[in-house]
């Protein structure tokens, strides 16, 4: 099956519509891998457009703060007000919907997590050791998060050590009988000095896997964030992706 694979989207319409038409024609299903909202401007319209494709997803940590189901006072002053904007925003069919959602799941060949898998909403792999303590909670081959909204891919090799993949765009990757973690990046939120949308393409029969990017209008999603009165931090940071 031929797979888009994409996270932390973020309430990022703009950024969310740009990746489906980038993409159009190479995919059958969406795997989607936690926070949908926060953040962004338009929380209940990404949940619909989501809901127009066949797809699995996941919550994520900022799904969890929109649902009372995490105490945020761990989130810096911008994340906490979008927070707050985001609860008051959001429809009850909306909120239905993302109380529906997992932060954890297997599909094939594929353990699903949104941070990771020992930790499935919170935990960020971001360091060596803390990716070689994670491939001990999995037992599928392969394992796909999000959350740090950086695209990478880490590989165990047979004597249990590890190596890094950064991307090299719309290059296939064979992934083989090699044991990995892998992160598509944000669609909506880039946080590795790209302001560009990331994403994947998996093929789950062929084994591969291609990371994407794609320009999106970011000043169509500042300007509604500017609008709507959300913090100016978090409107002046997608120009950068950080």
């Amino acid at each position: 099956m031929r797979i888009l694979v994409l996270s932390d989207v973020h309430a990022n319409l703009a950024a969310f519509q740009t990746v489906l038409d980038d993409a159009a024609g190479k995919w059958d299903k969406i795997w989607y891998l936690g926070d949908l909202v926060g953040y962004g401007p338009n929380p209940n319209e990404c949940v619909e457009l989501l809901h127009r494709y066949d797809h699995v997803a996941l919550s994520g940590n900022h799904d969890w703060a929109a649902l009372d189901k995490l105490d945020i006072s761990d989130f810096n002053q911008e994340a906490r007000a979008a927070v707050l904007w985001t609860r008051d925003t959001l429809t009850e069919e909306s909120l239905a919907f993302l109380d529906s959602l997992p932060a954890k799941r297997t599909q094939d060949q594929f353990t699903l997590a949104h941070a990771s898998p020992r930790h499935p909403v919170w935990e960020y792999i971001l360091d060596y050791e803390t990716a070689r303590e994670n491939f001990e909670h999995f037992t599928t081959p392969y394992c796909l998060v999000g959350h740090t909204h950086i695209p990478v891919l880490i590989a165990e090799d047979e004597g249990d050590e590890l190596f890094v993949l950064t991307p090299t765009y719309k290059e296939t990757i064979y992934l083989e009988d090699t044991r990995v973690i892998i992160n598509p990046g944000s669609v909506g939120q880039p946080r590795d000095s790209d302001p560009r949308a990331a994403y994947a393409l998996l093929n789950s029969e062929d084994l591969t896997w291609e990371f994407h990017r794609v320009a999106y209008p970011i000043e169509e999603t500042q300007a509604q964030m500017r609008e709507l009165g959300l913090p100016e931090a978090l409107a002046a940071r997608l120009a950068y992706g950080w």
